[in-house]
């Protein structure tokens, strides 16, 4: 199972003084060097995090790059310059610490379809950032991204054993069905190093997406540690 790491937060950090460090793109190398098969960076409409720089100097680091955005003219454009090997196309609210849930599909897949097509006749690869529902599992088909991320939040936050295995069920009749479909899964958001032997026990996950708690850890270890005890965890 391969494991991207999303530097959004050293970016937080940076911003929160307006310094030119801590430097996003050092940190991903740290993290390649940490045995990370993949970086992801989130390039925001408000810029609260990743610098569109940054997202100019990760694309020359000699690794997979996968760019989360909003399904916005803007982002499309960006995308199309930069030309990363993944756009995860995700939801986006100016208010939210973080994101809250996956894109509805069923409802914007008009909008979505001709984005989607835009950006994989360009050669890049298009995953859409989805709850484990059923109906938005073969609506992505429907539209023809080639990969879903499975949002693992609610897994994640569950208070009770009881509800943390509804919500495993939940991603796992979801990746099911999108195995049946032709898809290809991802999963991420909130996952950390209690909670995420579950989810790598789930048939046809190719890839996990962690941030906040591998850079939270790296501030005690350092983030090549911090990411080889996560590639540890993960198997």
């Amino acid at each position: 199972m391969r494991l991207g790491i999303n530097i959004d937060h050293i970016a937080t950090l940076r911003q929160a003084r307006k310094e030119s460090f801590p430097d996003p793109v050092e940190a991903a190398r740290e993290c390649l060097a940490g045995g990370a098969d993949g970086i992801v960076c989130h390039l925001r409409e408000d810029r609260r995090h990743i610098q569109d720089d940054d997202l100019k100097r990760l694309r020359k680091l000699d690794t997979r790059l996968d760019l989360e955005m909003a399904a916005t003219d803007e982002m499309v454009r960006i995308a199309l310059k930069t030309k990363p090997e993944m756009v995860t196309l995700v939801p986006e609210k100016r208010q939210e610490v973080t994101t809250e849930g996956g894109l509805d599909i069923v409802k914007y897949s008009k909008k979505l379809k001709p984005m989607i097509k835009k950006l994989q006749r360009s050669g890049i690869l298009v995953s859409l950032f989805i709850d484990p529902v059923l109906d938005q599992v073969k609506e992505s088909a429907v539209v023809e991204a080639a990969f879903i991320e499975i949002h693992t939040g609610a897994y994640a936050n569950a208070k009770s054993m009881g509800a943390r295995r509804r919500e495993l069920e939940k991603i796992f009749n979801a990746t099911e069905k999108a195995r049946l479909i032709g898809l290809r899964i991802n999963a991420g958001h909130g996952l950390d190093y209690d909670n995420v032997a579950e989810i790598t026990r789930i048939p046809g996950v190719e890839e996990l997406n962690i941030g906040f708690s591998i850079i939270a850890r790296s501030v005690i270890v350092g983030i090549k540690n911090a990411v080889q005890e996560m590639k540890g965890a993960i198997g």
